[in-house]
C-alpha cells in the first residue's frame, strides 16, 4: 500500500516513535505502514491523519 505517511511525518518534524506513541501503535508497526507492508485499519488511518494535521486523501490516496 503506497502512502505519504513518512513524507508527511518528516515534513512535520515528528519522529517515528513520537507519532507511534500518539496514535497508540508500536514504532515497528508505523515503520511497516510507512513502507507499505502493513494495511492499517480505517480507524488507525484516521488517527494518523489527525496526528499529522492531514487527511486520508493526502496520506493514502494515489494521485
Amino acid at each position: 500500500m503506497d502512502n505519504k505517511v513518512k513524507i508527511t511525518r518528516i515534513s512535520n518534524d515528528i519522529q517515528q516513535k513520537d507519532l507511534a506513541l500518539k496514535v497508540g501503535i508500536s514504532r515497528q508497526t508505523l515503520s511497516l505502514i510507512e513502507k507499505g507492508q502493513y494495511n492499517p485499519s480505517l480507524k488507525l488511518c484516521v488517527n494518523i491523519a489527525e496526528a499529522l494535521n492531514s487527511d486520508l486523501n493526502t496520506l493514502f490516496w494515489k494521485v
